[in-house]
Parts: structure tokens; sequence; C-alpha cells
């Protein structure tokens, strides 16, 4: 399934419309518009009972640079943006503070490479269900806003 999600304005060029309006200036206030972000394939690997965490993969496709710094999820206590790579002949997993989305190009983030972990699961999620997950970006300018997106619990095992 795939999902496009156009953002609404960032609210720095709400506020400073509003500051303008307030002030009764005459000036037009700026407007800029939001960069827009291409979220596609989201899915969630499926957990068994007991498990405390699991990933969401996803391809995301910017037209302008950005950085995905963050994600959050109702069914997770806190979701991190994690790398898998191998150091020497032992693959190792961290997190990592940000995520590059070069404009125009396609991240992709799977298993086994660039992923988000969902930690301290409140329940399992079950396949077939969707599971909300808000994604955070930053833009050129340390902007910050989220995108909302639905992902499909796929059963433990399967692929992508």
């Amino acid at each position: 399934m795939r999902y496009r999600v156009f953002l609404a304005m960032f609210a720095g060029a709400a506020l400073t419309h509003s500051a303008v309006a307030a002030a009764g200036a005459k000036a037009e206030a700026k407007t800029e518009a939001a960069p827009q972000v291409e979220v596609s394939e989201a899915w969630v690997r499926g957990a068994v009972p007991q498990q405390r965490a699991t990933g969401a993969f996803m391809r995301l496709r910017a037209g302008a640079p950005l950085r995905l710094v963050g994600a959050s999820s109702p069914v997770a206590g806190r979701a991190e943006v994690h790398e898998m790579r191998m150091e020497g002949d032992i693959m190792r997993m961290r997190q990592i503070a940000s995520l590059p989305i070069p404009a125009g190009e396609t991240v992709q983030l799977r298993p086994g490479g660039y992923h988000i972990m969902l930690l301290e699961l409140k329940r399992q999620p079950g396949a077939g269900e969707r599971i909300p997950l808000r994604l955070e970006f930053e833009d050129a300018e340390r902007r910050r806003f989220g995108v909302e997106v639905q992902a499909q619990v796929r059963a433990l095992g399967a692929g992508p």
C-alpha cells in the first residue's frame, strides 16, 4: 500500500503570520511550501507473546533534503531510528541521531539495514492489523514536522 503525504504549513510560518496579523502590520506574511515526503510500503514485523521490541520498515522519498530524526507509536513506549551494519565479522545494531533523506532519492528502511525500532511494546502487534506511526523529520533550516503513517503488521518471519 502506498501512502502519499502532503504536509501542512510549518508552525513557524503560521506563527509568523499570526504575529504579523496581531501587530496590525500591513505586510503579508510570506508562506513557504511545506516539504513533501512520500512514505510507501510501510510495515511492522509481528511479535510473539512476551516480545518487547520489533521493527518498522518502509520507503521514504522527499522533494527536498530532509532528515528522519525520530518516530513514535502508541503501541510502543519509545521508538528509535536504528541502523545495522557489519563491524568486522559482527553485525551490530545501534541507534542513530538522524537518517538523511536526499532530495529525489528513495531511502529504504528494511530488515538488516536502517529501520525504526519499536521498544517497550505495550501489546503484541497482530498480523494484518495496522499500527499508527508518527515520523519526525527535520529540514535544512532545522524546522521539524511530523508525518502520520499506518503500517500494516506482517507475520513474524514474513519478509519484505
